[in-house]
């Protein structure tokens, strides 16, 4: 059987690969996926389309947020019909890291559920303790309980007392849909991918598109994925950073708006000749202004906002799913009856609110232009949103963007 490389055939259309007879995900090595577009793709602002007032951090995506970094490991083999188990595999896993060490020094999170037709394990006890412990993990639907697991088993390597003589952990794992393009039932992502998208995580540019969770994602009907952006608020409300990271996989082609012009409604050919699924999206919200979980709720709340100016209303077969946190302060479980924290008052949440929707809007938007034409199983084809034609249509509709 042909071992692939799972870096190199991130977001690649796939011809010659046969049907595996195992499990295709036996024969990748779990290699963590290199930053950098795919040849012909680029982001919002290549193409110069802006997104907002806000102005973006170093690298435009969440990792601006210090201590927070990303990993994707990527799973793409086989081509030709669906053999349920086997293959073909187009999948992968994305690890957010919010800060080292995050089980015994915890951030403030909160989560948010706009439309609940998914999972984000663990999210119910981030609402309670108003404390992110763990990395967040992404991943198909199917995979979830073997991710989980998996971060379990990660944890328990990391603190060899958890469970023993310390407390247990509740993974946080967090799915979208992807079998339009991938065999679900085969269940393709393994512990050791889930300990190379951690363990390889990386402060800096992140990869975007048809990587890692985002191989298998369909949004507006064009193939998306990982998507990432990120706002600095002005000095004078204290200078924070708020990124965001987005797995995208919802709504019909009408709904599309980028920067305000109906792109859905103008762009109606390149249809996949099936209708995928239209659910769901994850939406990360990293900051490190210092806010309380209360306030972290509120700041999730925002992220739908900047969902809603791509056009999507929220459908019911739809898992629309926000968790928020910030590396500001730090919660350590020790025998003190009483921790000092840092809370930002109104004038920063303004920032932080406008700067959560204005990144999320165009972290969606750079999960759509940086995608790939993408074929899975059965000759499934979704295709990519054309470059030329948004930027032409971004300069019809508005010309001074």
């Amino acid at each position: 059987m042909r071992r692939l490389h799972a870096a190199l055939l991130a977001c690649t259309v796939l011809t010659t690969f046969p049907v595996l007879s195992r499990p295709a995900s036996a024969g990748l090595d779990a290699v963590v996926t290199p930053p950098g577009l795919a040849p012909g793709r680029a982001r919002l602002r290549d193409l110069g389309i802006r997104i907002g007032r806000g102005t973006p951090g170093r690298f435009n995506a969440i990792t601006d947020v210090p201590g927070v970094k990303v990993g994707h490991v990527t799973l793409v083999a086989g081509d030709g019909p669906l053999v349920p188990g086997q293959g073909p595999v187009r999948t992968g896993v994305t690890a957010i890291v919010p800060r080292e060490d995050v089980w015994r020094n915890k951030c403030f999170a909160a989560g948010h559920v706009f439309n609940g037709n998914g999972e984000v394990t663990g999210m119910h006890w981030v609402n309670e303790s108003g404390h992110l412990e763990t990395p967040i993990l992404l991943t198909d639907t199917l995979s979830v309980g073997r991710v989980a697991d998996s971060v379990v088993s990660w944890m328990c390597r990391q603190y060899p007392d958890m469970g023993r003589l310390s407390d247990t952990v509740l993974p946080v794992v967090a799915e979208c849909d992807d079998q339009f393009l991938n065999d679900q039932q085969g269940r393709h992502v393994r512990p050791e991918h889930v300990f190379a998208a951690i363990d390889g995580a990386t402060s800096g540019p992140v990869a975007e598109g048809c990587v890692g969770a985002g191989t298998g994602m369909v949004a507006y009907r064009f193939k998306s994925g990982i998507g990432t952006a990120s706002r600095v608020l002005p000095v004078k409300t204290g200078g924070y950073t708020v990124g965001v990271l987005v797995n995208a996989n919802m709504a019909p082609r009408p709904e599309l708006r980028i920067a305000g012009v109906p792109v859905g409604e103008l762009i109606t050919d390149l249809m996949p000749q099936l209708k995928p699924s239209e659910g769901s999206i994850i939406m990360v919200v990293a900051t490190d202004a210092p806010l309380l979980p209360h306030q972290l709720e509120r700041v999730a709340k925002r992220a739908v906002m900047g969902l809603s100016r791509t056009g999507s209303t929220g459908r019911n077969s739809s898992g629309d799913f926000v968790l928020a946190f910030s590396t500001a302060n730090t919660w350590v479980e020790n025998e003190d009856a009483t921790q000092s924290v840092q809370a930002a008052h109104g004038d920063v949440l303004d920032g932080v609110f406008d700067s959560a929707v204005e990144a999320t809007e165009e972290a969606i938007g750079n999960a759509l232009t940086a995608a790939t034409t993408t074929r899975g199983w059965d000759g499934h084809t979704v295709h990519a949103l054309p470059l030329d034609r948004l930027k032409g249509l971004v300069r019809k509709y508005r010309p001074a963007n």
